[in-house]
């Protein structure tokens, strides 16, 4: 297995950034990673205005993945992630979409235990641990690591945890694949700008699909097939998510247009990843077992 450690990060994904590894195709990564602070916050009293916040959201990485090349899909299989002991919760004045009803900042820890997190003494949570930014570099522009878009980014979709296979676009030889951000804990929307933030570890397999270009991130799970997209308007990025999965559904079932339509009208769910980063992030899931 490779390893890297979160001394290697970036805060933008770019071709001009250097690799710190080379890896072969079917390689194993285990990418150490601070959680979006960048672990700046040790306790709930700690000053907000303290902060860095040039240091916020960054990956670990970039990996070079031998033989990806632009018009490929880098598919990236999430082994395992494990998460640090305690996240990190912020809420204030003009963060998410209820900041304009507050007027303080707060800071809270959160522990976790026995694969929950403890809100309150009253308050327990399961975990669903997830990956928050991943993504590959553009093609010829640098992207903020919390900006999503179509090189993947900080889309923060909590579907993309153990087991799940994820599709990222190539646009640059050896894909510069990084990660970070990691959730512990985290609702679809992420309302507040953010998760149970927490310092982990990631393990993935990396393959290559040569030759298939993909316009945006795609999601398997065991259950479901999801189409990702970002954009500044919410409803573009419903309609980019949507032709994407029609287009899918088209190529791998020869089913006409107005078929596939209506098939989607009945099966296909959409759902909200975020709504607080720059770019918005949409899914939208299709069931495995219909295709079959």
């Amino acid at each position: 297995m490779f390893k890297i450690s979160k001394e290697h990060s970036v805060y933008s994904m770019s071709p001009k950034n250097e690799p710190v590894l080379y890896v072969p195709v079917n390689a194993q990564i285990e990418f150490e990673t601070c959680d979006c602070f960048e672990n700046q916050i040790k306790s709930a009293s700690d000053s907000f205005g303290g902060l860095d916040w040039s240091r916020i959201n960054p990956a670990t990485g970039p990996v070079y993945i031998n033989g990806a090349e632009p018009g490929d899909i880098l598919s990236v299989k999430i082994d395992k992630i494990e998460v640090d002991n305690n996240g990190v919760m912020v809420a204030g004045k003009d963060m998410g979409p209820l900041g304009h009803l507050m007027e303080r900042h707060t800071i809270k820890i959160v522990p976790i235990e026995n694969d929950t997190a403890i809100f309150s003494e009253k308050i327990r949570l399961p975990l669903n641990k997830m990956i928050g930014v991943i993504g590959v570099a553009p093609k010829d522009s640098e992207i903020a690591c919390g900006v999503p878009d179509y090189h993947g980014g900080n889309m923060d979709c909590k579907e993309i945890t153990e087991g799940a296979v994820l599709h990222l676009p190539v646009n640059v030889p050896g894909a510069l694949l990084a990660l970070g951000d990691l959730h512990a804990v985290m609702a679809d929307g992420e309302i507040c700008i953010c998760g149970v933030e927490v310092a982990g570890k990631v393990t993935v397999t990396v393959d290559i699909i040569k030759n298939k270009p993909l316009p945006s991130p795609m999601l398997f799970s065991d259950t479901h097939i999801m189409t990702i997209a970002s954009h500044e308007d919410l409803d573009e990025a419903v309609n980019m998510a949507l032709l994407h999965m029609a287009e899918y559904l088209r190529s791998e079932s020869a089913m006409p247009l107005d078929e596939v339509a209506m098939l989607m009208s009945l099966a296909a769910q959409v759902r909200i990843c975020q709504v607080v980063d720059p770019k918005k992030t949409i899914r939208v899931e299709f069931p495995k077992d219909l295709l079959s």
